[in-house]
């Protein structure tokens, strides 16, 4: 396939990104991180290691990180919950400060960041990677409370843990019907792999269920593979309706377990996973960096906010063109990031962006497919390399197959050492 070798991407985004280490001009700065996830946690280890004067502090209310990528292996009985979790002593071990506690508030004038314990936290520089929230208000009768009935487990934790546990009591010959929404949402492929391993957990435990996919949108990350996947190892045990096919759902009752499509058709439940629309993380829109969309409008040379002076917003939350929202490019723009907040704090031009990403997705064990495609800057604005996107061939042989399910479980072992656990 076209793509680049996966350790080739992760190694090359922080090789070509580093500067040369910050010395007395960076001496005394402040960067405060926000978010311990792929993109906050990363930049905060690469800023220690390329600019070790400067004081980092890294803000996540978590004490064990629990990442969205694999957790749909965790839903199939595929990893333990605790395989998916991360904990912040390497971090602490190069000298980053983790505090624990959630970011409230942004006063971009006065350059501070006020915790809900109270404590104000000054930076030179301030990081946002705080992901996504859900917008309640956008699908009429799935709010919060309706969340603990249909579980939406687009972050990992409790919603995940209460879906895994709805998926097994689910009885055999139930259906598990999935909303799925429009672009732009975490993780393009995600709904996709958690229907094809759901699909192999029913397979496996409760054959004669069904699984109904109502989807929003005609097309998607990786379709053709998908489908292909579906049809082989799957059969009618899950269907997908497309938009144009009747998929949207516009209205939920969570206690019936019950949908409404815009065409008025009703889908009964056994268990319902509803993955409403989403935003930037609250703490995003409290600092004045999203406009309209939800989401956050970077500058493309360096992820920096387009609204307030002073602060980079990265991962999940950016509106950063056609890069996809996932743990891999939140990662490469982390070193990204560091690298251009390393160079500015020495009086140095900051290195040449340039940007990554490959999704793997499980089908069923040993049955992965991919993407990748590079980014580059183009008059401020990202844009595909040309030529650049690979996507794992139809039609592959069983061996091309299983080796991309290793490699998907390589690249999560490799991106975790990377970020958490060295």
């Amino acid at each position: 396939m076209a793509a680049l070798h996966r350790r080739q991407l992760l190694l090359g985004a922080a090789s070509l990104a580093a500067p040369a280490v910050v010395r007395a001009q960076g001496a005394g700065a402040r960067v405060v991180v926000v978010g311990g996830g792929f993109g906050g946690a990363t930049v905060a280890r690469y800023l220690r290691t390329w600019a070790p004067q400067v004081q980092v502090t890294l803000v996540e209310p978590a004490d064990r990180f629990f990442t969205c990528p694999f957790s749909n292996h965790y839903l199939a009985g595929l990893r333990s919950w605790d395989s998916i979790g991360h904990g912040y002593d390497g971090l602490r071990a190069t000298g980053v400060q983790v505090v624990h506690a959630r970011a409230e508030d942004v006063d971009g004038q006065r350059r501070s960041l006020r915790l809900h314990t109270g404590q104000e936290l000054r930076w030179d520089r301030l990081v946002l990677s705080p992901g996504v929230d859900m917008r309640w208000d956008a699908l009429e009768g799935y709010d919060r409370a309706a969340a603990e009935l249909a579980p939406h487990a687009w972050k990992a934790g409790a919603q995940t843990l209460l879906l895994r546990r709805q998926l097994q009591a689910m009885p055999d010959g139930g259906r598990f019907v999935m909303v799925i929404p429009d672009n732009p949402f975490r993780c393009p492929p995600g709904p996709y792999e958690r229907a094809s391993l759901v699909a192999h957990y029913l397979r496996q435990h409760k054959p004669r269920s069904k699984l109904l996919l109502l989807d929003a949108k005609n097309n998607f990350s990786k379709k053709a593979l998908f489908l292909q996947g579906w049809k082989a190892l799957y059969g009618d045990m899950l269907e997908w309706v497309s938009l144009a096919q009747d998929g949207q759902v516009v209205r939920v009752d969570a206690r019936a377990l019950e949908v409404e499509t815009a065409f008025g058709t009703h889908h009964r439940a056994d268990v319902l996973n509803v993955i409403p629309p989403q935003k930037a993380g609250l703490i995003a829109e409290r600092a004045g960096v999203t406009d309209a969309s939800g989401w956050a409008p970077v500058r493309g040379e360096n992820l920096a906010s387009q609204r307030v002076a002073g602060i980079h917003v990265l991962g999940d939350a950016a509106l950063a063109g056609p890069i996809p929202k996932s743990g891999f490019a939140a990662n490469n723009q982390g070193k990204v990031v560091a690298a251009a907040i390393a160079a500015e704090l020495s009086d140095k031009t900051p290195p040449t962006a340039w940007y990554a990403n490959t999704c793997y997705s499980l089908l069923a064990p040993g049955y992965g497919i991919s993407v990748s495609g590079v980014y580059r800057v183009q008059q401020g604005r990202l844009a595909d390399l040309p030529h650049s996107v690979g996507v794992s061939p139809l039609d592959a042989p069983a061996g091309h197959r299983a080796a991309e399910a290793n490699h998907g479980a390589d690249w999560y072992a490799a991106i975790s050492a990377d970020i958490w656990d060295r």
